[in-house]
């Protein structure tokens, strides 16, 4: 997510890390967005996914399951959730490979996956973080590979609006306000992704949840 030294963990402080998985799956609607996000990456054998700020693995695991034969790489700047992950990999016997590394500094040669995968990771990263990351994703993907995407976007309605207001005091307004104006997929246009689109909408009790899709040309 962020460097190493100055990685914000997963729910901005470091003492509500091992309240992460119970209050995600409790406020998003977690399975059943990732499931959906997993649907549309149609992950097949012999692909390489990476899963960019994966916390405790959950999407990473998930995609090892519904596809045994494909290579699934979790990467997290935070040393703390990477522990409870390991932890929930070796539980699993999972086969998920973890790496401790920046979102914007990924430690992987050009094209060398087929899929990328980030969910709940982009609203703690700054303008600029958000563009390198994007960056960094769209060199590691090989061409005609896509990046997948769960995230905080634009509103539905007042309510939605109003109920995102908790996310913002706990992550910070600074860096969800282009989740709030619904920049994410412009902000992958620029990155040099095609055929960007937003795929769903989540309404929870925290606000609107948005799935998007995006292909490297080629």
């Amino acid at each position: 997510m962020s460097a190493h030294a100055q990685c914000i963990p997963a729910l901005r402080f470091g003492w509500l890390t091992n309240l992460y998985d119970p209050l995600i799956r409790w406020t998003t609607r977690e399975l059943a967005i990732k499931g959906r996000l997993l649907e549309q990456a149609g992950i097949r054998g012999g692909h390489r996914v990476l899963d960019v700020g994966c916390g405790t693995a959950t999407l990473a695991l998930l995609a090892k399951r519904r596809c045994p034969s494909a290579t699934v790489v979790g990467l997290d700047g935070d040393a703390r959730i990477l522990a409870l992950a390991r932890a929930k990999i070796a539980r699993s016997a999972g086969g998920v490979v973890l790496t401790q590394a920046l979102s914007y500094e990924l430690p992987y040669a050009a094209v060398s996956f087929d899929r990328v995968l980030s969910s709940l990771v982009f609203h703690h990263l700054t303008r600029e973080s958000k563009g390198k990351t994007l960056r960094e994703i769209f060199r590691v993907l090989r061409p005609g590979g896509e990046l997948h995407l769960a995230d905080w976007g634009r509103a539905q309605n007042v309510p939605m609006r109003l109920a995102f207001v908790a996310i913002q005091l706990l992550d910070g307004f600074a860096t969800t306000a282009d989740n709030v104006r619904g920049l994410l997929p412009a902000m992958m246009a620029e990155a040099g992704f095609a055929q960007v689109e937003e795929t769903a909408r989540y309404a929870t009790i925290v606000g609107t949840l948005c799935l998007y899709r995006a292909r490297k040309p080629g």
